[in-house]
């Protein structure tokens, strides 16, 4: 059987933002159900290294949740610290999808303030991890540009292991 749909959370990181006024969290939602994915989870956790820690470490581990997509804390400022929350819990660093967003970014968006983002993406308990900007407009270029197109496949590739009895 072959598998069309991702089962995800989704994650927004904000001192600010509510569940109404989470712009880039709604437009994750949105993109990803438009798709035909399923939004397991969705939670607003404060810039705060433990807070995003704790809730992206219960997100890898929930056995219903394929994909965690997080928005916000990803620049230079002293609060953004979703990298420095999430790095450390990737098994494995997915270098290109950074290394493409900032390229595409600069290209389509915002030019060379592009330097500036430090999305991220990697492995965390056999689910893909996304670390995303905040703001609309790179959520909707990392959505439509290089998450969903590829979101399938890193399912696919994740879980080729398990499904041939092969274990970590």
């Amino acid at each position: 059987m072959k598998k069309d749909s991702v089962a995800c959370a989704v994650i927004t990181v904000s001192d600010t933002r509510t569940k109404e006024t989470d712009k880039s969290g709604m437009q994750i939602m949105e993109l990803l159900r438009k798709d035909g994915h399923h939004v397991h989870t969705y939670e607003i956790v404060s810039d705060d290294i433990k807070q995003i820690k704790n809730i992206v470490t219960l997100a890898v581990r929930d056995e219903n949740i394929e994909a965690v997509l997080i928005s916000g804390g990803t620049g230079i400022a002293e609060r953004d610290v979703t990298i420095e929350a999430v790095e450390p819990l990737y098994d494995k660093l997915v270098p290109g999808f950074g290394e493409l967003f900032r390229i595409l970014s600069f290209q389509l968006d915002i030019g060379s303030k592009a330097i500036l983002s430090r999305a991220s993406c990697g492995v965390a308990n056999r689910r893909i991890v996304f670390c995303l900007p905040g703001s609309t407009g790179a959520v909707r270029l990392a959505m439509e540009k290089l998450i969903l197109p590829e979101l399938l496949h890193f399912i696919t590739e994740l879980q080729k292991d398990i499904k041939n009895g092969s274990s970590l």
